[in-house]
C-alpha cells in the first residue's frame, strides 16, 4: 500500500529499521524499594494494622522563583539537618523504626549507604526498646531482606575499626529474613516482625 502527501508525492519511510532488543522482564519495573514499602504500609494503614509513615527529609527553601503565580519554583534548597531512618510508626503497641536500601551488588550491603548519624539513632531506639532493623534489596535479584538493627551496628563499629566496609549478602541471608513479595501488600514486612519480634 502506498501513502501520498496532500501533494501527491509519495511516503517513503526513512526511519532505521528496528533493532532487535533483549527480552525485558517487566515484573516490578520501574518500582523503586521506597514506593513499595509506600504502598505497603498504606495498605497497612487502611487496614487499620499498624501505622506507619516514611519520614519527611527536613528542608530549608532558601530562593523560589515566581515567573507567574502558578509557577513558582524552587530554585535554592538545603538540608536544615541531618535525617535519622526513613520510616516509624506503631504496630501492635510497639514502636517500630526502620531504614531502607537498595544495591546493585550481588554480593554485598555497602555500609557507605549508612550514615553514623543514622547508626547512632538505631542504637538508640534499640537501648529504648523499640523495635528498628534495616530493609535490604538485591537489585540484581529482587530479593529482599529484613535485618536487625544489631548486625548493621555490630558491621559499623568493625569498619570503624579497620574491619569490612561491607555486609556480606551472605551475613544478611543467614541473620536477616527474606520477605514474602505480593500483590498486597507489595512488601509485607510485618509478617517477619509477627515472627521474630514479638
Amino acid at each position: 500500500m502506498t501513502i501520498f502527501y496532500p501533494n501527491g508525492k509519495p511516503y517513503i519511510n526513512q526511519s532505521p529499521p528496528k533493532k532487535k532488543t533483549a527480552k525485558v522482564n517487566f515484573a516490578n519495573r520501574g518500582m523503586t524499594l521506597e514506593e513499595d514499602l509506600n504502598m505497603t504500609n498504606q495498605y497497612y494503614l487502611e487496614r487499620d494494622i499498624a501505622v506507619i509513615h516514611k519520614k519527611p527529609t527536613p528542608v530549608q527553601i532558601v530562593n523560589v522563583d515566581y515567573p507567574r503565580r502558578s509557577a513558582a519554583k524552587i530554585t535554592e534548597a538545603y538540608f536544615r539537618k541531618a535525617s535519622t531512618t526513613d520510616y516509624n510508626g506503631l504496630y501492635r503497641g510497639h514502636y517500630i523504626d526502620f531504614e531502607a536500601k537498595e544495591t546493585r551488588s550481588k554480593t554485598v550491603l555497602p555500609l557507605k549507604n549508612f550514615h553514623e548519624h543514622q547508626v547512632e539513632h538505631m542504637k538508640k531506639v534499640k537501648s529504648h526498646g523499640g523495635i528498628c532493623f534495616v530493609i535490604i534489596k538485591f537489585t540484581t535479584s529482587g530479593e529482599i531482606f529484613l535485618l536487625d538493627a544489631e548486625h548493621l551496628i555490630k558491621y559499623w563499629s568493625e569498619q570503624k575499626s579497620g574491619g569490612e566496609k561491607s555486609i556480606p549478602k551472605a551475613i544478611i541471608k543467614g541473620q536477616g529474613y527474606p520477605i514474602p513479595q505480593g500483590y498486597m501488600p507489595r512488601i509485607d514486612y510485618l509478617t517477619i516482625v509477627d515472627r521474630v519480634y514479638l
